[in-house]
């Protein structure tokens, strides 16, 4: 555990080189990323927080986007680390959206899976609800409501392994946690996306509900030096669903081998 901002932080480190931090969404913590780190960390020291409520971070106090994004930079001022290339998936890709608008000079890219700038008006009330049902009747419900609503059909039925350890990632969070993090993520507004300036990749699923490609591309078009990148038999729990080709993916470009 580490101390940011007056909170205990679970962080997880692996590998050597440049850092670079990987923010999970709603519902994830460092594990989502575990398809990754195997690649990463031989190229990158691979930073890895649970945000505050989530997994082995309890909630600990109010918890807002801006809280957030408060606890990321933090972290990388504890590790005196300058800058950093982040990854975020979901609302992970929110919160790095603002720190990279925000302090532009400390991050070196974006790669944000399932990324949004904001949720739409009406998710904004349905994770509100989400919320109360976490409270009132645990995390199971809420678990297997996703799984069936986030993943892919090839997912479900080709990859079940894959579906399960989605669930499991969601039923083992505080249904506190979670709720207090629902709620910020309905509050959540959009960073300022023209001050982004470092290189962006997005990647985002074809069945992907939550950032369909339509919107994903507005998004593409909204920040600087973006590109976009499609998974095909791909819904919202992008580096689990697709991790291989997450992983090729995020190689590519980090090293240019175009």
């Amino acid at each position: 555990m580490e101390s940011l901002n007056d909170k205990e932080y679970s962080v997880e480190t692996d590998g050597e080189g440049d850092a670079l931090i990987m923010v999970h969404g709603l519902g994830g913590n460092a594990n989502v990323w575990g398809p990754q780190v195997g690649a990463l960390r031989r190229f990158f020291t691979v930073i890895r927080p649970d945000l505050e409520g989530s997994g082995f971070t309890p909630a600990q106090g109010d918890i807002t986007i801006a809280s957030h994004v408060a606890d990321v930079v933090a972290l990388m001022d504890s590790r005196g680390i300058s800058s950093a290339h982040l990854a975020g998936h979901s609302m992970g890709t929110i919160v790095c959206q603002h720190v990279a608008a925000a302090q532009p000079q400390r991050v070196k890219s974006l790669v944000l899976l399932g990324p949004l700038a904001e949720p739409p008006e009406p998710a904004r009330g349905a994770l509100r609800d989400r919320a109360a049902t976490a409270r009132s009747e645990d995390m199971r419900p809420v678990s297997d409501t996703l799984v069936q609503v986030a993943t892919s059909a090839a997912t479900k039925v080709s990859h079940s392994e894959r579906a399960a350890f989605v669930r499991e990632l969601l039923v083992r969070q505080s249904a506190e946690g979670y709720a207090r993090n629902c709620e910020a993520l309905s509050a959540a507004q959009s960073a300022d996306l023209t001050a982004i300036t470092c290189p962006t990749l997005l990647i985002t699923g074809d069945e992907d509900a939550v950032a369909p490609p339509a919107a994903v591309k507005r998004l593409v078009e909204s920040i600087g030096d973006a590109e976009m990148f499609i998974l095909t038999e791909c819904g919202h729990w992008t580096p689990v669903e697709c991790p291989h080709e997450v992983t090729d993916a995020m190689l590519n470009f980090y090293f240019g081998t175009d």
